[in-house]
């Protein structure tokens, strides 16, 4: 197997004795340093450099050190997380009017058959963007949110919940999909707008995902103290949904992942797990609330975490098992989730099948134009380049550099 070469991701700063601590633990354990090199995928050279603090670990290291040499997160803990950037959450505007909305009194046909089409547009759409790029679908579900606001304007003073309930849906989605784009800032202006709107609706639930929904964006910013605080405040809410419930612990799990906590990030998997085999009980009325596209999403979402905790191999065991099982026209879901299994086999150090995936992800990658996977990618190429001089990784360089620099 081939060893790799210096990773460019190292941290600003040097921990206090962490390549004392480093050394005094493979010592410890009877590993030579060439032999934890390789185990670890990375150059001898690049491990003696931290050893010797000449050179910074970062925490993906450390955790994969701990891993290794079975150290219970002491390494990881000498190593500070790097403190992320703050979007600043933008005052949401009233997408929609904000009356008071009422169950009944409203007995309209013509609303009614509206509304059942736009579940089915909306339906559509939502199938759309899966294979296609967000700035085909932001306008569509932008004209969809504008033409729910104009029907619930003119519907009179008691317009029907389920027209209001759906635009939040929607607004939501747009949320999303500006999110996919690359605009935080316009995410978080839909996502404020569906909690506006499903509020005035005296709809709880959209606004508990809304919740993770700036989750999504916080784990994306690397803001794992927001990530865990977002995803625990939907949980807290009285009446949520077992399914919403799930969604939130599995994203819990993941900002305890990206804060390398792997026992809080096990507890709250097996949550979700709990919460998602019951959600049918309680599947609260209109379009399901998040993806429908995988079987076991509980089994993708530990592949992801794995992955953080620096336990790269287990990771893409995982992905090898789960991803098969998501829907074939879920391009979006599976380019996701095979973009972190190829990160995972990389640094595994499985090169040939980091780069067969890699192959595979970009090509679907360039197509649908993902801001939130092409992050993804972007570290999968660092990881790459280790073997930079590896005729399989030299040969993906043209890919790599269109899926991480799409033409506008």
């Amino acid at each position: 197997m081939t060893n790799g070469i210096e990773a460019d991701d190292a941290a600003d700063d040097l921990p206090q004795d962490f390549g004392a601590r480093l050394r005094a633990l493979r010592l410890a354990r009877g590993i030579g340093l060439g032999q934890f090199a390789h185990l670890l995928h990375y150059s001898k050279g690049h491990v003696s450099r931290i050893e010797n603090g000449i050179r910074a670990p970062t925490v993906q290291f450390a955790r994969q050190c701990d891993a290794e040499l079975e150290a219970e997160g002491i390494l990881a803990a000498l190593v500070p997380l790097p403190t992320p950037g703050r979007e600043p959450l933008l005052n949401a505007l009233s997408l929609l009017p904000t009356q008071r909305f009422t169950k009944t009194g409203y007995d309209s046909a013509a609303v009614e058959k509206q509304l059942e089409q736009h579940l089915e547009i909306f339906g559509a759409v939502r199938e759309l963007g899966q294979i296609a790029p967000p700035s085909t679908i932001l306008p569509m579900v932008t004209a969809q949110a504008q033409a729910l606001r104009a029907l619930l304007s003119g519907s009179g003073d008691k317009p029907p919940i389920a027209v209001a309930t759906l635009a939040a849906r929607v607004a939501e989605y747009a949320g999303w999909m500006a999110q996919e784009s690359g605009d935080d800032r316009k995410a978080v202006w839909w996502t404020d707008c569906a909690v506006e709107v499903a509020s005035a609706a005296g709809d709880g639930h959209v606004a508990s995902y809304a919740l993770l929904r700036r989750g999504l964006i916080a784990l994306y910013r690397g803001d794992a103290a927001d990530t865990v605080a977002l995803a625990r405040e939907a949980q807290s809410r009285i009446g949520t949904p077992r399914r919403i419930l799930g969604l939130a612990a599995q994203r819990e799990a993941q900002g305890h992942a990206l804060a390398g906590d792997h026992d809080a990030c096990m507890r709250a998997l097996e949550r979700a797990r709990e919460f998602l085999a019951r959600a049918s009980d309680d599947q609260p009325p209109g379009p399901v609330i998040g993806t429908t596209h995988v079987l076991d999403p509980v089994g993708v979402v530990t592949g992801w975490c794995l992955y953080d905790l620096g336990r790269p191999r287990a990771s893409s065991e995982i992905f090898a098992r789960e991803i098969p099982r998501i829907l074939p026209g879920a391009i979006r879901l599976r380019t996701r989730f095979g973009a972190r299994q190829a990160l995972a086999c990389a640094a595994a150090g499985e090169l040939e099948q980091a780069c067969s995936l890699t192959r595979a992800v970009v090509a679907d990658a360039i197509c649908i134009d993902s801001a939130t996977i092409r992050s993804d990618i972007g570290r999968l190429a660092r990881t790459l380049r280790r073997w930079h001089s590896h005729p399989a990784v030299r040969a993906l360089e043209p890919a790599l550099c269109l899926a991480l620099h799409p033409a506008r």
